[in-house]
């Protein structure tokens, strides 16, 4: 008895770190709400919806099955021709036999390279497949959201879900999956090769299975908890990121610049920990795993080497020299799958979770839905017209409150009044960028809910105060992709708006460089590309929301010239605080607090002594002041 000491002490050892493992498990069980460990869809559900997207590519992947299958025959042989090798060098060696012995382990090993190489361009062709449809159809559904519900949505947070969750996925699809299979046939082949070589032996491996499996499922807790840890403050950095370079000049003329990077510092340093959390979890567990093989392998060689040495025998059976020489290879690959199984199922959870958050943003309704028999809408003549509108952004806070007007085709109406009044809410129900609550809203007799969004978006040309370049050249930014239009057209439309005032004295003309949100150009020359961008899109109807704001005088002499030329295209609604603007408007709408309080021309309104002359005479009275300094 007293020579199984040793392994009785290593065993003590082993019982000892399980028993602290525990206790560590069992002291962060009801922590599981507080750090968000549990996901609100299930496993099958995630599955069923990303099996959805590998199913055109079904036969490809039992193609890599086929390849798996024939690739682990080398983890499978190699350790029986090695301890053949051992035997023969050992009883009757003949080099013949060595010969063979050795290209048959070099065909195996060829043959498995081989599949492993193929295994990975296959797996990584389908998974990049994959996850492109799939970042397409999170884009499209982004996308098919309201202005209202990307409003609520941090960017940063769908940039995130765009790039880094959809890498997760690709990486489930391109080795996860397959290698946990792979591992699975592994820890199967060579268990039974096992017990094929030495029942008693396999017996002696399988004594430290149960550790192995404590420590997996207890990895398994502390691993998905640092995960989660690691994508949540990845996703705050994004989030973070995304707003503060996006506003990174209010930062600077307010000099808060050590403000925010003492803020970012801590979102970095929350970041810092969570990593420092997930390599300390691999760190414990890796080293665990390890002693546990070490530990098989010590007692192997325990129990073969007094074998060899006093011709002992264990549980009745002599062990051959080449038999431990193949345990010790077998216990090597039996061991690192099941930590490699381990560990990927956590990148698999890790995956998983990644999923969920696409898959949250995918079942987002959008709010404004087209009707089931929402028509297309084929002209417009631009007749337009509200009927008792009511709209609230909050609930129970009306914005519009009763709101009625009508527009005639080829009419230019502009709407008055105080910041809050619900002048730009106006312009932006008619494109259906938010629902209304109550009343109709009509475009040539047709209630706007009966037209399909991107139908009724199409004969509108919005050209808002703040006007958004995309990164790409002068010409991209006009045409947004618009096919057929030739230069000449281009320039044309930038004529007709004077936007060829500043574009004729750049270096590239049209090819001109623009950065990001058009960053190297003034507020006046973005404007006036937005008009030209309007221009060529030819729409029968052109909504102006504040376009001469914050202009000065020079640019905003040639934008009046401009209004002047598009108001002879079709309808045009404007929004002006400038009352200069809109003195040749058809209609001047006036609102207060969400209700027209007047309307009429500029002439009416003013003999009518009401608001609007108000607004008008103190406007008056400040040019006034400014023209006399």
């Amino acid at each position: 008895m007293r020579e199984y000491y040793p392994l009785l002490l290593g065993g003590g050892i082993i019982g000892l770190i399980s028993i602290v493992l525990i206790v560590a498990y069992a002291s962060i069980k009801d922590k599981k709400q507080a750090i968000g460990f549990d996901r609100h869809m299930k496993d099958g559900e995630i599955i069923r919806r990303l099996l959805a997207y590998a199913k055109p590519y079904v036969w490809h992947f039992v193609l890599v099955g086929v390849i798996v299958i024939a690739g682990i025959a080398y983890d499978i042989i190699s350790p029986i021709i090695i301890g053949n090798i051992t035997k023969l060098i050992n009883t009757d060696f003949a080099l013949a036999k060595l010969f063979r012995l050795v290209a048959v382990y070099a065909g195996i090993l060829i043959v498995s390279m081989v599949c492993t190489y193929a295994q990975a361009i296959i797996l990584q062709r389908i998974g990049q497949k994959i996850i492109s449809g799939m970042r397409e159809d999170l884009f499209t559904h982004i996308e098919s959201l309201s202005h209202e519900q990307m409003n609520s949505i941090p960017v940063g947070k769908l940039v995130t879900r765009v790039t880094n969750d959809t890498n997760a996925i690709s990486l489930m699809f391109t080795s996860l999956l397959v290698n946990l299979v792979k591992n699975v046939f592994i820890i199967v082949g060579v268990f039974a090769a096992m017990l094929a070589l030495n029942v008693e032996l396999t017996l002696m491996v399988l004594c430290f299975v149960p550790f192995i499996v404590l420590f997996t499922v207890i990895f398994r807790k502390f691993a998905r908890r640092a995960y989660r840890k690691v994508k949540d403050r990845t996703t705050d950095i994004n989030t973070y990121l995304s707003e503060n370079l996006s506003g990174i000049k209010i930062t600077q003329i307010f000099n808060r610049e050590d403000e925010k990077l003492r803020d970012f510092s801590e979102k970095s340093r929350g970041l810092g920990k969570a990593k420092r959390e997930q390599i300390l979890v691999f760190g414990i567990f890796r080293p665990l795993v390890y002693m546990l093989y070490i530990s098989s392998v010590l007692a192997l060689f325990y129990l073969g080497g007094k074998g060899h040495l006093d011709g002992a025998s264990f549980l009745g059976r002599a062990i051959e020299a080449s038999t431990i020489v193949s345990f010790y290879m077998y216990i090597n690959k039996f061991f690192n799958p099941i930590q490699n199984l381990a560990e990927q199922f956590n990148w698999l959870q890790s995956a998983f979770a990644s999923a969920e958050k696409v898959f949250t943003i995918m079942d987002i309704e959008p709010a404004l839905k087209d009707a089931e028999d929402a028509i297309e809408l084929e002209n417009v003549r631009g007749e337009i017209e509200f009927r008792d509108v009511w709209f609230s952004y909050i609930p129970g806070e009306w914005v519009l409150k009763g709101v009625s007007f009508r527009v005639d085709p080829g009419e230019t109406v502009a709407f008055v009044g105080p910041t809050g009044s619900g002048k730009t809410t106006i312009l932006s129900l008619i494109c259906r960028n938010y629902e209304f609550q109550k009343g109709e809203i009509l475009i040539d007799g047709i209630d706007i809910r009966k037209i399909k969004a991107a139908s009724l978006r199409k004969h509108f040309g919005q050209m808002l105060q703040d006007v958004f370049l995309f990164s790409g050249t002068i010409r991209s930014n006009i045409l947004l992709d618009m096919d057929g239009v030739s230069d000449e057209e281009v320039m044309e439309a930038c004529r007709y708006v004077n936007a060829d005032h500043f574009i004729d004295r750049l270096e590239n003309g049209l090819d001109e460089i623009v950065r990001e949100r058009g960053n190297n150009f003034s507020a006046g020359q973005r404007q006036l590309l937005s008009f030209a961008r309007t221009i060529i899109h030819k729409p029968e109807v052109m909504i102006l929301d504040e376009a001469t704001a914050n202009i000065d005088t020079e640019t905003e002499v040639l934008i009046q010239d401009s209004l002047e030329k598009m108001m002879n295209i079709g309808t045009m609604l404007i929004v002006a605080h400038r009352l200069s603007t809109i003195q040749h408007a058809d209609n001047i709408i006036v609102l207060s607090k969400g209700e027209i309080v007047e309307q009429g021309t500029h002439q009416e309104l003013l003999n009518l002594h009401g608001k609007y002359h108000a607004l008008y005479m103190l406007q008056f009275e400040k040019e006034k002041q400014r023209l006399g300094e």
